[in-house]
């Protein structure tokens, strides 16, 4: 892979990760499937706008899953019910928002059925996402780990990270709560659609990597 783009896999991911899928339309785009699960990132944490600002939500993964896991082989826990303590926190966070109602019917379920891997957990809701954005879900998977690539490749997969500044820069777009705690920049995506619709791949479209 000479050109084209690296992305990590990521749960319900940020505004930046669509941006970037956008930017690179017509290339070569494969979503990193092979490294060693990284902790503390968006493979398995979303950043959504709450009533008190901004709210990560994280999955558990099965005890194991430490660096020497592939990241395609990584279990979903369900020790705990964070399924029901996500829902709640995105009912709470977007229940007054302009088009929350009318995409719940279609993602609750992932938030009852059980799934075994992190993995597909995270591409299924990316078929829910890019349904709901009207873009076409068009990238594969690495086929093994590469530790860098040719230099006409944008490797985004530590650039897109929550402990690091925002990659995307779009305009403000009106956030539910943002009169009380101000504008946040790239949380995941459903703090678009749910704010804005149709309308929502209008904005990526228009935010810059």
């Amino acid at each position: 892979m000479e050109t084209g783009l690296i992305l990590p896999s990521c749960y319900l991911p940020p505004v930046s990760w669509f941006a970037a899928v956008i930017q690179h339309t017509g290339q070569e785009i494969k979503v990193e499937k092979y490294e060693h699960f990284p902790k503390q990132t968006y493979r398995n944490r979303a950043h959504i706008y709450s009533p008190n600002g901004l709210l990560a939500l994280s999955i558990p993964v099965v005890k194991g899953s430490k660096n020497h896991t592939k990241l395609k082989d990584v279990k979903i826990s369900y020790d705990a019910n964070w399924q029901k303590i996500h829902w709640k926190s995105l009912e709470s966070s977007y229940r007054s928002s302009a088009y929350f109602e009318f995409y719940e019917d279609e993602l609750r379920p992932f938030y009852e059925n059980r799934f075994e891997f992190l993995f597909d957990f995270n591409e299924k809701l990316n078929d829910f996402l890019f349904k709901s954005l009207k873009l076409n879900k068009q990238y594969n998977y690495t086929d093994n780990y590469e530790a860098t690539y040719a230099m006409g490749v944008s490797d985004l997969r530590e650039l897109i990270h929550p402990k690091k500044e925002a990659l995307v820069k779009s305009d403000e777009y009106y956030q539910v709560f943002a009169t009380q705690h101000g504008f946040i920049r790239d949380l995941s995506v459903v703090d678009l659609i749910f704010n804005h619709g149709n309308r929502a791949l209008e904005i990526i479209k228009k935010a810059k990597v």
